[in-house]
């Protein structure tokens, strides 16, 4: 089995690329700069040269904030170049793994999304992805559509590292306290993406760490495992305006997960312990 990688050098990419080389299964990584996924005959050329048996979709437009106005930009990726590697997915038979994301759905109530609910997505990133999920069920059956939230990993920006940061520098932090969701640890993440594709267990899927907490209540545990003196002050969303709404409900049901027997994500506070670890910045490094 041959598999190919997009975004290999980002925070997921990167850690399904390591995933892939323990399980000695032939695998090539393609960064932004040796494969530009807007440009469609590239993206041919250099996937039927490749001609693999599965492809992991990891490379995104993921600058939330910036896609307000950058539609276009964001749209040619998320949406475009999903698109453009479907093509070549149904041309060469191969499964595609498609990357999507919590902001596809309205992000109200307090109700754990189900992979069927009806989408409503709040900002340019989520349509966009959105828009790339459907450019994926229109072109191909053989492939996995799942959707993460709250990622934080080794390489890349993440809401762990800023806290981190920020924490060396401050006494106490004004946090969010009324979005909720769940976070995901892409080393947990790639160990399933990895188990998946080489099933044929097609359909939409989500997958983040168990359990559910506000940013307030992430942040508190990052500092606590971190054993850092940080105090957390909750504030609301209306308190911490951004460019681009956030979801106030990110909980996703993994019943799907369950249904097709593939092992959910241990729990997220778990997931946290170790990712410090591999920082060097846990209180307990043993």
């Amino acid at each position: 089995m041959k598999i190919l990688v997009t975004g290999s050098g980002g925070q997921l990419g990167c850690d399904v690329m390591k995933v892939l080389q323990q399980r000695n299964i032939e695998c090539l990584g393609a960064d932004k700069e040796m494969l530009d996924i807007t440009d469609g005959f590239a993206v041919h050329e250099f996937i039927s040269a490749y001609k693999p048996d599965v492809i992991i979709h990891c490379a995104a437009y993921t600058a939330v904030d910036k896609a307000e106005d950058d539609v276009e930009c964001c749209r040619r990726v998320n949406a475009q170049g999903t698109e453009n590697i479907a093509k070549v997915c149904q041309e060469i038979a191969a499964k595609l793994v498609y990357i999507s994301t919590d902001y596809v759905f309205p992000g109200i109530g307090e109700q754990f999304y189900e992979v069927d609910d009806e989408t409503g997505p709040t900002n340019v990133y989520g349509l966009t992805k959105l828009e790339g999920e459907q450019k994926v069920r229109a072109l191909l059956t053989k492939y996995f559509i799942v959707r993460i939230s709250w990622v934080f990993g080794r390489n890349g920006n993440n809401f762990v590292k800023s806290m981190l940061k920020l924490g060396e520098n401050h006494a106490q932090l004004n946090v969010v306290t009324d979005q909720i969701g769940s976070p995901t640890y892409t080393v947990d993440l790639a160990l399933l993406l990895c188990a998946m594709a080489v099933t044929d267990k097609y359909g939409t899927y989500h997958v983040t760490n168990e359990g559910v907490c506000s940013w307030a209540e992430f942040a508190r545990a990052i500092f606590a495992q971190a054993g850092m003196r940080v105090k957390v002050n909750p504030i609301p969303a209306s308190e911490y305006p951004t460019r681009a709404a956030r979801p106030y409900n990110s909980r996703m049901s993994k019943a799907k997960l369950t249904q097709n027997s593939f092992s959910k994500l241990p729990a997220w506070q778990d997931a946290l312990g170790r990712y410090l670890k591999e920082l060097g910045k846990s209180k307990n490094p043993v």
